[in-house]
């Protein structure tokens, strides 16, 4: 310590909220997101409740989810992720899925929309499925899920592809 002092401190510079580009950026609040503890309280009721009155659409996809074998992979029902409740998450795919009751895809809110914006800018992809779809033609459902998980994969082992080239020094490529 020749030239300095042992008081002299450094501070790391962190961006402010407002410079981040996602609408809801990570925080050190509300479990990870920007969410007050009694609105993300609100939230899990709110799911409690759902899964205790699921739809029948909601009933018969999560039965066929119980039964099958997606070896790592485990889709939660009613689940809450930042700010919204989606029908089904797969947290290690990054992956939602909804179910449409209103079975007209025109029929979509604005509320529906920025959900579905929200998440997916933080990085979590979400299929819709109409609820119809559910009820007569489940193996078709299935294997459109069974597309999405296998596109996540995939978008998710080229990302580490990625940033392992970026990390690993250039002597060494």
């Amino acid at each position: 310590m020749l030239g300095r002092r042992m008081t002299d401190k450094k501070t790391l510079k962190l961006r402010s909220p407002s410079e981040i580009d996602a609408p809801l950026a990570l925080q050190k609040k509300g479990r990870g997101w920007k969410i007050s503890e009694k609105r993300l309280d609100a939230l899990h009721e709110r799911a409690r409740e759902l899964r205790r009155h699921s739809s029948e659409a909601h009933k018969a996809l999560a039965e066929r989810f119980a039964k099958a074998d997606l070896g790592r992979y485990k889709f939660t029902r009613h689940a809450v992720v930042g700010s919204a409740i989606v029908d089904f998450n797969c947290h290690n795919l990054g992956m939602a899925i909804m179910i449409d009751e209103s079975g007209d895809e025109g029929e979509r809110t604005a509320l529906d929309t920025r959900r579905d914006k929200s998440l997916e800018s933080v990085g979590i992809r979400v299929m819709r499925i109409k609820a119809a779809d559910i009820l007569e033609n489940m193996d078709d459902v299935l294997a459109r899920i069974t597309a999405g998980m296998r596109l996540r994969i995939a978008d998710k082992q080229q990302a580490r592809r990625e940033h392992h080239r970026a990390s690993t020094p250039r002597d060494r490529r």
